[in-house]
């Protein structure tokens, strides 16, 4: 039994003041998270008046306008959602199941070069986008791929699969290999062991790397800055579009904003059993 439950004792004022901080710093968080958003949907509820009205910071009358109009011409944000949606699937259809071999590679094979390798996958992350856009862009303008998806999803790919590697490793160093000698003396092939046994024990981890390289995806801007130029726009370069000749146009950029988080939240609340499954096994691993 603790000393707080002890009947009749008292908790001194320092503890007291402690908790008072503690959920303050608490709430403090939430909201500095909660309030952009909130911000960001009230707006995308606004009228054009309503959006500069000082009496109308939440008083106001919603419309669903904003949200239809980004839809409509010149806008047509609709086929960016689509393109967004097509760069950021066939990154993550392509680049998790490589990911995922390159890693049991890395977690289960000894071969010359092994940490060199390895070591230059992960610093590869922090080479700056802006040192290596212009490479891809003369890369795909003599290919003939500028303004394609295809050349979007090759660009990402580079950047997701080092992260996706070096994360995956870690939840396939944790399956035992007993388990995979085993199976393969029971007559399984390596193929069928990585399938059968490693996949579904790491899934969480290979889940958790999906979603951060949908994320990362789904949110890249430089690249598809430079080399799309009409056809495979995707949605964060569909949001400069509101900037006009009469200025922001606030009401509609939020609205943009929108269906830019819909997607996130939507798959977060979709993976969040798998995701905290990863957190906890990262914590023990």
């Amino acid at each position: 039994m603790t000393a707080t439950h002890i009947p009749g004792y008292i908790t001194p004022a320092h503890e007291v003041a402690a908790a008072w901080l503690r959920q303050l710093l608490i709430f403090i968080g939430i909201a500095a998270i909660l309030l952009p958003i909130s911000w960001i949907a009230i707006t995308a509820l606004k009228q054009p008046r309503d959006v500069y009205a000082l009496g109308s910071a939440l008083v106001f009358s919603p419309t669903l306008e904003n949200l239809q109009t980004v839809f409509q011409h010149p806008w047509n944000l609709g086929s960016k959602v689509i393109n967004s949606l097509c760069v950021a699937g066939g990154t993550v259809l392509l680049a998790i199941p490589m990911a995922t071999l390159a890693a049991y590679a890395f977690s289960r094979f000894e071969f010359r070069f092994k940490k060199t390798i390895f070591l230059v996958v992960i610093a590869s992350q922090f080479i700056p986008a802006a040192v290596v856009v212009l490479p891809y862009f003369l890369m795909f303008k003599e290919a003939g791929m500028l303004d394609t998806r295809t050349a979007l999803i090759l660009v990402n790919m580079s950047i997701v699969l080092p992260y996706a590697v070096w994360m995956m490793k870690g939840f396939i160093d944790a399956v035992p290999v007993e388990i995979e000698e085993s199976a393969m003396v029971d007559g399984a092939h390596r193929a069928r062991v990585i399938w059968e046994i490693v996949v579904p024990t790491a899934l969480p981890g290979i889940i958790t790397a999906a979603v951060f390289s949908f994320t990362l995806t789904w949110n890249e801007f430089l690249f598809a800055l430079i080399i799309s130029k009409q056809d495979a726009l995707t949605l964060p370069i569909g949001l400069i579009g509101f900037r006009t000749e009469r200025g922001d146009l606030w009401e509609l950029m939020a609205a943009g904003g929108i269906l830019i988080t819909a997607p996130m939240f939507i798959i977060s609340l979709l993976v969040q059993k798998q995701f905290i499954q990863s957190l906890t096994a990262g914590s023990v691993r």
